[in-house]
């Protein structure tokens, strides 16, 4: 039987951040992943830095966590391919416009530079869209990573620090003790953090996190075809929607010179094959802003699970009836993004020590139904 001061279910990229985190503070930590570190969703990901505003909790978690990933650049190996490329949001007509103005003075008041761009200088800024569109408005700070590298980084940086991986088992039952295996093998740890995605209700019964499938696909090499990842502001209304499915334009360079084209989001997809009908309304959507992507090979799509909370905001923190077991899930298409801020407001519930973060928005006794008792 092996002893932790907290063991961290899941190795994705919330999962490995948590963990280099909390040993990052001295405790003794333990992990464990059924599959392989920066698998599932991380894998599946687009990678985007991004900070949102659909909400202030939303813009305090996003722009948080891109600072963190701001100071940790340096210390990026090459693999993660980290790009500071920047986000375009493309603005379809003068509606959209208007949005993206709204944008603007939202971030500026909140110190995230953006700028407007006209027809023309959205034309100067990427020739590949097509003609015609209004304009739109550029968030240089926004970045590109390769997310499964990121995780691995992570997790080395934890391992360093002391944290331990029990690999290729999967936890089947979590008590105040600790957690117990598929083989019967018991980790004992005063605490334990459930970063296992959609897939958390399993492990924690009772919240609410659903499963959000999505599509991406990717093209051979076309080094500055695209340069900087391209978000239509009609997505908001894609990324809003909680029942039907949906498809939007969101396409993003990567270092290698591949471009990788999105998104999709379908509720009550079970299956994680790919469905064509699907992909196909994606990529007619992508061809509507870059008519020449339809020249590009494509080399591989796939999809993912994306965890889902009813308020869009993840659950970060103690479980209400459970102060021992602490949830890091349900950061929906954002979970790349705000990694690191998670692990930081979980090190700073467990450990102490500042966060500048507000963890009120996040915590699971928000949305506390009746208790779930192991």
């Amino acid at each position: 039987m092996s002893s932790y001061d907290i063991v961290v279910i899941g190795a994705g990229i919330v999962g490995a951040a948590c963990a280099a985190e909390l040993a990052c503070q001295g405790l003794r930590v333990g992990v464990v992943e059924q599959g392989v570190v920066g698998g599932g969703a991380t894998s599946a990901g687009m990678g985007h830095l991004v900070v949102m505003d659909d909400s202030e909790a939303q813009f305090a978690l996003t722009r948080g966590s891109q600072k963190l990933w701001q100071q940790l650049a340096d210390e990026l190996p090459p693999e993660v391919e980290y790009d500071s490329c920047g986000t375009i949001w493309v603005a379809a007509d003068e509606a959209e416009m208007d949005e993206a103005k709204r944008k603007k003075i939202f971030y500026e008041a909140r110190g995230v530079r953006a700028e407007l761009l006209d027809e023309r200088s959205l034309r100067d800024a990427e020739p590949n869209l097509r003609p015609g569109l209004a304009g739109g408005l550029l968030v240089p700070e926004d970045a590109v990573i390769y997310p499964p590298c990121a995780a691995r980084f992570l997790f080395e940086r934890a391992k360093s620090r002391g944290a331990e991986l029990d690999q290729g088992r999967a936890v089947t039952r979590v008590t105040r003790d600790g957690v117990t295996l598929e083989d019967g093998t018991s980790l004992t740890a005063g605490r334990v953090v459930n970063a296992t995605g959609c897939w958390a209700p399993q492990l924690t019964p009772g919240i609410e996190v659903n499963k959000r499938k999505g599509h991406l696909v990717i093209t051979d090499r076309y080094p500055g075809f695209v340069r900087h990842q391209l978000v239509e502001l009609g997505y908001l209304k894609s990324a809003h929607s909680v029942s039907s499915d949906s498809v939007a334009f969101n396409v993003q360079p990567r270092k290698t010179g591949q471009i990788l084209v999105g998104s999709s989001r379908q509720y009550g997809a079970e299956e994680s094959r790919v469905e064509h009908g699907m992909m196909a309304r994606m990529l007619c959507r992508a061809f509507e802003y870059l008519p020449g992507l339809r020249k590009l090979s494509a080399i591989r799509s796939w999809t993912g699970f994306r965890a889902a909370t009813p308020d869009k905001l993840p659950l970060i923190g103690p479980c209400a009836d459970q102060p021992w077991l602490y949830l890091a899930t349900g950061h929906e298409g954002l979970g790349i993004t705000t990694s690191l801020g998670t692990a930081s407001l979980v090190a700073s519930m467990i450990a102490g020590g500042r966060c500048e973060i507000p963890a009120e928005p996040y915590l699971p006794s928000r949305v506390a139904k009746e208790p779930a008792h192991a």
